[in-house]
């Protein structure tokens, strides 16, 4: 069973509708139900569900990457004795090591061979995590954008709880707590509504709103909260995009709380476009996030890890990145690439990534 057919399965199976403990009539993004988002979009139809399903399978497989996209070795002294410098490290997918001001915080720990509730079948991976959990940095804080098997991996966060010197903190969307409660009791988690902020592990993050769903089975559909964080640490200040769809939610997170020294934004697993655009920005959607939020640099993540996740070539947004910043005139080492595994020192003027000729 691919990706495609889980994600049917779990929109059109009935079942019982949840009821929200949290709901809050004066919130719009509430329901007695759930959550929403705050420019609601017309959800597929059983008919469009179908075609996609149609589509997709008459589909030619994506053609292989014309870019190398195995890992490369990872700076791990620098990694393990930083303490003082902004840094940045993409793992692979969502999951983004940032350490700024002595802290080390991670974001969707996803380091399982599939993104799946079952371990025989779904999206796997083109290439194993930039980092093995075991060679991680002691973990302060986890940032969880969303409850989907590409982001929240149980395995995962259960390593990372067991780490050696104390369990990090996890810092989750409303709901969110219940699903670690129930596997790991003694887990500090702090579950957050949109808009709201709360230090933790030295860390000031605050949940904002973006465009998105959640569901890890076919009945409780939107029955926990999902966002993008924003994070800041002795004046620096990193934002995190979860997975989204382009909405204006972005212009109002720019307003309240950039700008932003770094920002990781997605910018993979965006075709076939007439379906993905209500789910997930494409590389030009993202350039534009990146100047409403105010960013001054960002790493593009959410590409080039997991196959059959949707159909463009995982090298595809390399190329659709860099388009997208020659049409607004903006410099490479502004919106970069890394790859799995490399580190960028923030405000180093070394240009480290990959470079892709659209």
């Amino acid at each position: 069973m691919n990706h495609w057919s889980v994600l049917r399965l779990v929109r059109m199976l009935p079942g019982p509708k949840p009821h929200n403990p949290y709901f809050d009539a004066a919130k719009r993004h509430h329901s007695p139900d759930g959550f929403r988002n705050n420019h609601p979009r017309v959800p597929p139809t059983q008919e469009e569900l179908a075609r996609l399903h149609r589509d997709l399978g008459a589909q030619a497989p994506p053609s292989a990457p014309r870019v190398d996209l195995s890992p490369v070795a990872p700076d791990l002294a620098l990694l393990q004795a930083n303490r003082t410098r902004h840094t940045v490290t993409w793992i692979g997918h969502s999951t983004v090591l940032v350490q700024t001001g002595g802290r080390n915080l991670i974001t969707d720990p996803m380091f399982s061979r599939r993104a799946s509730p079952l371990p025989f079948t779904g999206p796997r991976r083109h290439q194993p995590p930039g980092i093995a959990l075991r060679d991680l940095p002691p973990i302060d804080l986890v940032l969880i954008s969303h409850n989907h098997y590409d982001h929240l991996d149980l395995p995962s966060v259960r390593t990372l709880s067991r780490q050696r010197g104390g369990p990090p903190s996890f810092a989750v969307p409303l709901g969110l707590e219940r699903w670690f409660h129930r596997r790991l009791p003694d887990a500090n988690v702090v579950a957050l509504d949109w808009w709201e902020s709360r230090g933790v592990s030295g860390v000031m993050v605050t949940l904002v709103p973006v465009h998105h769903w959640s569901a890890r089975t076919p009945w409780d559909g939107n029955s926990n909260l999902w966002g993008g964080w924003a994070a800041e640490r002795a004046g620096f200040r990193f934002f995190f995009s979860g997975d989204t769809a382009y909405s204006q939610d972005f212009p109002e997170v720019g307003r309240r709380l950039g700008p932003f020294d770094l920002a990781a934004i997605a910018i993979g697993h965006y075709e076939p476009r007439w379906f993905m655009r209500n789910n997930h920005v494409n590389p030009e959607e993202a350039v534009r996030i990146h100047g409403e939020i105010g960013a001054r640099r960002s790493l593009g993540i959410h590409w080039g890890t997991f196959e059959h996740l949707t159909i463009e070539p995982l090298d595809q947004p390399l190329r659709d990145l860099a388009a997208a910043r020659r049409a607004r005139g903006m410099a490479e080492d502004e919106f970069f690439v890394l790859r799995h595994g490399q580190t960028r020192v923030i405000d180093s003027t070394a240009d480290g990534g990959l470079r892709a000729d659209a």
